[in-house]
């Protein structure tokens, strides 16, 4: 893990991009409204940092550690985050839209209002999540651990959840017009109001 001062990290952060940032440790710093679009942070130390409105479109964050950090309304459209440990995270209204989030932890992060659309959540963990109001509109959480998740009027709509794990999740009042619940446990899960039109259901 590369170790700079944070000098040397402000000054890095300001040159031209994308930047090579491989195993770099931004843990702990304030990076509001950093650009770090395209950029290569993957394996990077980004625990506690905060990153508020930052842009991380496009960027590389596979296996980044990301734990507690703040990306509140951040923009991740199209970055991947394969692997990333995102525990406990605040990524309210953030655009994660297009994103690979494949063997992603998201335990009890927040993700409410959270743009996921389109994105890739095979065998993710988001066990206790908060993510309500989220948009997870024919995104892919195949084999995805979503227990004790609040998905209250979440948007599943044709979202592929087959396999998923779905035991105590809250799911009242969400959209799951056309989902694939193919192979999933619902069980003790809240569907009450939920939209179940043309819905898969386990068989």
């Amino acid at each position: 893990m590369s170790t700079l001062t944070n000098f040397q990290i402000y000054d890095l952060l300001n040159r031209p991009k994308p930047l090579w940032l491989v195993k770099i440790d931004l843990s702990d710093l304030n990076l509001l409204n950093v650009d770090l679009s395209d950029c290569n942070l993957s394996y990077a130390n980004l625990t506690r940092a905060d990153l508020n409105w930052a842009n991380l479109m496009g960027a590389n964050l596979t296996k980044a550690n990301l734990n507690l950090a703040n990306l509140f309304e951040a923009r991740l459209a199209n970055a991947n985050l394969a692997g990333a440990n995102l525990t406990r995270a605040n990524l309210t209204r953030a655009d994660m839209s297009k994103c690979n989030l494949e063997e992603a932890i998201l335990t009890e992060a927040n993700i409410s209002r959270g743009i996921l659309s389109k994105s890739n959540l095979a065998n993710t963990n988001l066990s206790g999540a908060i993510i309500t109001r989220a948009d997870l509109s024919k995104s892919r959480l195949t084999n995805a651990n979503l227990s004790h998740t609040d998905l209250y009027k979440a948007n599943l709509f044709e979202a592929n959840l087959s396999g998923a794990t779905l035991k105590n999740a809250n799911l009242a009042g969400a959209d799951l017009t056309a989902a694939n619940l193919r192979g999933a446990d619902l069980s003790e899960a809240n569907l009450e109001g939920a939209d179940l039109t043309d819905t898969i259901m386990p068989q």
